[in-house]
């Protein structure tokens, strides 16, 4: 489990499937993080090393990650930040737990490339769609999670292509 400072409010910037693409829009964005969650598909390990310019990271495996250096990528995490508990996976399909029952607040995953924020059974599902090369006519999106006490406010932000 990584356990962010403990302060009165965070700001958590999400972002998943980069596919081996850091835009440089994402510098702006993430401005002011507390931390940087990778939900999966990094495709590099350049990519954590530039997250880690803006701030500390936490990232899961998706199913892009292959070879020697994703093996330090675990496939599923849990980080806290102020009592909030968040539980991190790739791809949502291939969760086995029930997060309200496990006590989480949140669960973050990517896979899809579609952004998403859906608030169900006490637990906020946030999918930061794709920051990564474009897909379809998907957006290039991450997101913003503000952590006040038990307040959450989730954003998807759209980054510059």
């Amino acid at each position: 489990m990584t356990k962010i400072k403990d302060k009165d409010k965070y700001l958590i910037a999400v972002i998943s499937d980069t596919h081996g693409l850091l835009r440089p829009s994402v510098f702006d964005a993430f401005k002011g993080a507390d931390m940087i969650l990778h939900a999966g598909d990094v495709c590099g390990t350049s990519i954590i090393d530039e997250l880690l310019k803006i701030a500390p990271v936490t990232a899961v495996r998706g199913n892009m990650d292959g070879g020697k250096w994703a093996e330090q990528l675990p496939g599923t995490e849990v980080v806290e930040a102020g009592g909030i508990l968040i539980y991190m996976l790739h791809d949502l399909n291939k969760i086995d737990l029930d997060p309200e029952t496990a006590g989480f607040n949140v669960v973050i995953s990517g896979h899809t490339h579609q952004p998403a924020i859906i608030n169900k059974d006490n637990v906020l599902y946030l999918n930061p769609g794709s920051a990564g090369p474009r897909r379809f006519d998907y957006p290039v999106s991450a997101a913003l999670l503000e952590i006040h006490g038990k307040s959450l406010n989730p954003r998807i932000i759209e980054l510059a292509p």
